[in-house]
C-alpha cells in the first residue's frame, strides 16, 4: 500500500492499546446487535502474534465463541504465552467484555521450513469467468467484491469468489488476520439443516467454534474461491468444512466450523 493511503480496513480494526500481554481494542458499532465472530477471532490472532518473537507466522487457530460480542463495549484480550519453542510458539487468548469471557482461542505460530509442498487438486465449484456480481449483505460491499453463480444473485454463503476492494498491507500477519475475518463469512449458512430456508426471523443461529489452518500466504486483494460443505448435522449443530483457493488453484487455508441452528 502507498504510505499516503492510510491503514487498510483490517489494519484499522487491529489498533490496540497494549499493557504487557493485555490488549484493549474499541468495539465497533453494529446494526445487528452483536459483533461479527470473524472480527473477534482476527483481533485475537493479532494480539497473539504481537507476543511472538522472530520469524514465526500463524500456522493455525482454534477458537470457541463463548458468548456473543456486543457493539460499543471495549474488548480486552489477555494473551498467555503457553510455549515458546525453536519451531513453534503457542498462545492462548481470552477475550472479555465487561469481565465476561466471549472468546477463547489457541493459536500456533511456526517458522517456515523447506520441504514437500503439495495438496490435492480441487477445482473451483464455480469459475470466476462464469460468475456474476453478488448482491451482498449490508456492511460487506464497501470492503469486498464478491461473485457468485448466476446473474444478480444474492449472496447466501459459499461457494463464492471474493477479494478486498483495497490493498491490504504486505504483512503476513495482517494478511492472516484478514483471512481469519473472511473465513467466518457464510459458513453458518452452509451449516443449516437440510431443507431449512435462509430467511431472517425464522431461526436462531450462532457460531460455536471455529478453526483455521494457514497453508500458504494469502493476498486479500487477489481473487480467491471460498468453498464449503456440510459434514454433519445433529443435536441442533451443523459441522462445516471450508477452504480458500487462489486463482491458480493453490490451497491457501482450510477452515472448519460448528454452528448452532434452532427454529
Amino acid at each position: 500500500m502507498d504510505a499516503g493511503e492510510g491503514p487498510s480496513w483490517i489494519a484499522a480494526l487491529l489498533r490496540f492499546e497494549r499493557d504487557g500481554d493485555i490488549f484493549t481494542v474499541s468495539s465497533p458499532r453494529s446494526d445487528h446487535g452483536r459483533l461479527f465472530g470473524g472480527l473477534i477471532a482476527a483481533q485475537g490472532l493479532a494480539a497473539a502474534a504481537a507476543t511472538v518473537e522472530g520469524s514465526k507466522l500463524p500456522q493455525s487457530l482454534h477458537a470457541y465463541f463463548v458468548r456473543s460480542g456486543q457493539p460499543d463495549i471495549d474488548l480486552v484480550l489477555e494473551v498467555e504465552r503457553t510455549r515458546d519453542g525453536r519451531s513453534f510458539d503457542t498462545r492462548r487468548v481470552t477475550v472479555r467484555q465487561d469481565d465476561a469471557v466471549i472468546l477463547e482461542m489457541l493459536a500456533s505460530f511456526h517458522v517456515a521450513e523447506e520441504g514437500v509442498d503439495e495438496h490435492p487438486v480441487a477445482p473451483p465449484t464455480i469459475s470466476l469467468e462464469d460468475s456474476a456480481v453478488a448482491r451482498q449483505l449490508p456492511g460487506l460491499d464497501d470492503r469486498f467484491e464478491m461473485r457468485v453463480d448466476g446473474s444478480g444473485h444474492a449472496w447466501s454463503g459459499p461457494p463464492y469468489w471474493i477479494r478486498s476492494r483495497r490493498p491490504v498491507e504486505a504483512d503476513p500477519v495482517i494478511e492472516a488476520c484478514a483471512l481469519t475475518f473472511m473465513s467466518d463469512m457464510g459458513l453458518m449458512a452452509t451449516a443449516r439443516p437440510p431443507g431449512r430456508r435462509l430467511v431472517l426471523g425464522e431461526f436462531t443461529a450462532a457460531s460455536l467454534d471455529h478453526a483455521v489452518w494457514f497453508h500458504r500466504r494469502f493476498r486479500p486483494e487477489q481473487w480467491h474461491s471460498f468453498q464449503a460443505s456440510r459434514l454433519n448435522f445433529n443435536d441442533s449443530c451443523g459441522l462445516v468444512s471450508g477452504a480458500f483457493y487462489d486463482e491458480a488453484g493453490s490451497l491457501i487455508a482450510s477452515i472448519q466450523q460448528e454452528a448452532l441452528w434452532r427454529g
